[in-house]
């Protein structure tokens, strides 16, 4: 949840952090009286960057300047987003302008202190000292490393105690608070007749969405007027949701399936209006809310409902469709395709509709071609060149090119159907739902932990108050956690602790600095953690330790390592279709902090005998696939690789102001990750359907 500049300033001031007063005003509301005399500064209050150079930042000197300068910023449109709000704040004299920032940096895998001795607009072009260390959590920066940020800095040594001062504060503010981002810029010291005191100027905050589960009282820094209608009723309803360009409306369940659906639109000249995650549960209320946002959107032609059922099933996505509609046609024709779990029963409730405008499809390619039909087609969307250039934030941290993270020290993959397996969480619903999966399809489930709920069975499974009392009564050889985001990374822990050799976490949404403190732990321990926000793991024909449903997957020669559920199923089911089954298939796992990477897992897959080729399914962002083709170069992995890449067509995304041009190391887009591939010599994949293609001539 990014904060505007306003909301940013409260937050800090919730840590002591000066900054100066200021008055928000709304564009349709009274001008409110100024509690400070001039000369003013108005500031437009948007989420994207950008705006001084947009000219958001106005000086005024008299009311009647005031004035025109909030009617100049509530005239603009900066990034795309009306000006609703400004700030109004004291012009502060002031000779340096300062950076300082803590933010969470996913290439370094850490939390990031950055000072730098130029602030502004231009922080990251600026000439000047920046000095960017990572800091060890949960302890938060040292005091040498403290020390080195106020030497970048070139501030007198009389400045050091309010510094130090500054830093602890910010950090308070982060570690309380669960921040991804907190950026003072411009950061001033005030002259010693001023107090000699830091002062924010400008502030820009990030609140990780993990953490409002632990933390309620962070969503009054949630700010409703940078929202659209559409943004606001998939906040309320729980769906992620991007406003795009195009004229057909998308609804798919998952990230992955969701950008792979729309690279698939885009690839065929027909251009999505959106990006619309219906996730992991479809009722009657949820469907009818996505599908008010899809056809109240006056560009929407056509709506395309993609869903591969795992978690979630087909069978109740058609049923609440079929309510939503009551009998009646759409108000524009509506493209469905399901596949996977309850696919056959969702089928049977869409045929019993006989609607007009309701198209029902076999398969994307399908889905594609009926709504070629149904709306008009503009030229396709191409990805980014393969062959351009990498985006280098490697250099920029005087790495080599063909540096890449070792794998673990892994040996051939060894889980199977006698695997022993333990359940953390198993006496909640959704646990309950999917070990009866587990165990119908081979899986040796010995085990189940829920603390307090001791002594008790689930469907003949004894429960324990601790993995450690399960680990004592039964050899456990891996172990699934079915636990709310806010207490997963410890129940992590926990059974990394316990000695558990592999752990794997289906939850998602996880705090992030919880992610980034228990990594380290759980590698000491030597245990293997699969994920989190993963689908799991599956021996096709032996053991499944996962949500992800059985029906994809068959025996054969090839791994698949994926960053997206929904893509595994979508991939095992054609490989499986053109006769290549499976060696084994894990999810690395959708959050910005996961175990075992894509490097490990050809590390296992290097060692496995069954295993003759690998397929990779990514995604924008982060430099998983980047590692994985510098390992592969560097290390002349001998089994043949074929990759997809999800999200090639999507725009640029918003950028997190100064602070992430200058802690992004490497960009995570589509050319530099294509690119890297296929450097590696890997065979690249531009749809879902050129996967058996690309792996049969491998074998």
């Amino acid at each position: 949840m990014l904060l505007d500049e306003d909301k940013s300033k409260a937050l800090l001031a919730g840590a002591k952090i000066a900054t100066p007063p200021g008055v928000l005003v709304r564009a349709d509301g009274p001008r409110p009286a100024l509690p400070f005399p001039p000369p003013w500064l108005v500031k437009a209050q948007v989420l994207s960057g950008g705006r001084g150079k947009a000219g958001g930042v106005l000086p005024a000197a008299t009311p009647e300047e005031l004035d025109a300068a909030l009617a100049r910023v509530f005239s603009l449109s900066i990034g795309g987003e009306p000006v609703r709000l400004a700030r109004v704040e004291p012009l502060v004299a002031h000779e340096r302008e300062l950076y300082l920032s803590l933010a969470v940096s996913r290439d370094r895998a850490c939390l990031v202190l950055t000072a730098g001795a130029a602030g502004g607009v231009d922080v990251e072009r600026e000439g000047g000292t920046v000095r960017t260390q990572c800091i060890d959590l949960p302890g938060g920066p040292e005091q040498h490393q403290v020390r080195a940020a106020f030497f970048a800095l070139g501030l007198p040594a009389g400045a050091w105690s309010a510094f130090r001062e500054l830093v602890e504060r910010l950090w308070e503010a982060v570690r309380v608070n669960g921040l991804l981002l907190a950026e003072i810029n411009p950061l001033v010291h005030l002259p010693a007749k001023d107090g000699g005191r830091f002062l924010a100027l400008d502030a820009k905050c990030e609140v990780d969405p993990g953490m409002l589960a632990l933390r309620p009282s962070l969503e009054e820094f949630h700010e409703p007027l940078h929202l659209g209608p559409e943004e606001r009723t998939a906040r309320e309803a729980g769906f992620a949701y991007v406003r795009l360009g195009g004229n057909i409306g998308l609804l798919a369940n998952g990230a992955g399936l969701g950008m792979a659906s729309m690279d698939s639109l885009n690839l065929a000249g027909l251009a999505a209006a959106n990006f619309l995650d219906l996730g992991g549960t479809a009722d009657e209320g949820r469907m009818r809310r996505a599908l008010d946002m899809l056809f109240g959107d006056a560009r929407v032609r056509a709506v395309f409902i993609n869903i591969y059922g795992g978690i979630l099933s087909c069978g109740d996505v058609a049923r609440a469709l079929a309510a939503v509609l009551g009998g009646r046609p759409p108000a524009r024709p509506l493209v469905v395709r399901l596949a996977g779990n309850g696919a056959a029963e969702g089928l049977a409730v869409l045929d019993g509709l006989a609607l007009p405008g309701v198209h029902v499809a076999a398969d994307m390619a399908g889905a594609v071609a009926a709504l070629r039909g149904l709306a008009p087609a503009s030229a396709p969307a191409r990805p980014e060149r393969a062959d351009a250039p990498a985006q280098s934030g490697k250099a920029a941290l005087d790495s080599d090119d063909d540096s890449w993270p070792a794998p673990s020290p892994l040996t051939a993959f060894s889980l199977g159907r006698d695997s022993p397996v333990l359940v953390q969480g198993i006496t909640g619903a959704v646990a309950g739902r999917h070990v009866a999966l587990m165990r119908a399809y081979g899986a040796n489930v010995v085990a189940g932990v829920t603390p307090f709920r001791g002594g008790r069975s689930v469907d003949g499974v004894p429960v324990y108050d601790s993995v450690a009392q399960a680990a004592a009564a039964h050899e456990i050889e891996a172990s699934i956690v079915f636990v709310p985001g806010h207490s997963a990374a410890d129940a992590i822990l926990e059974a990394a602790r316990a000695g558990i050799p592999w752990v794997v976490c289906i939850t998602e949404g996880i705090p992030q600095q919880h992610m980034l403190a228990a990594l380290p732990v759980v590698r000491r321990c030597g245990s293997r953690l699969v994920g989190p926000n993963t689908p799991g793991l599956i021996v096709p024909g032996r053991t499944k330790i996962g949500i992800m449903p059985a029906e994809p997957f068959t025996p054969g020669p090839v791994a698949v390592f994926s960053r997206s559920g929904t893509l595994t199923y979508e991939a095992a089911a054609r490989l499986s279709a053109a006769g290549l089954g499976q060696s084994f298939c894990l999810g690395v796992g959708g959050d910005p902090f996961t175990g075992l990477s894509f490097v490990d897992c050809l590390g296992l897959a290097a060692a496995d005998p069954e295993t003759r080729a690998v397929l990779l399914i990514g995604e924008i962002g982060g430099r998983a696939e980047e590692d994985a083709a510098a390992f592969i170069r560097a290390s002349g992995f001998a089994k043949p690789v074929a990759a997809f890449v999800a999200g090639v067509t999507a725009p640029p995304g918003k950028r997190l102001g100064h602070a992430g041009a200058i802690l992004e190391e490497s960009g995570g887009g589509a050319g530099a990750k294509l690119a890297a591939l296929r450097g590696a010599g890997l065979a690249l994949c531009e749809t879902l359907d050129d996967i058996p293609g690309a792996l049969h001539p491998l074998l």
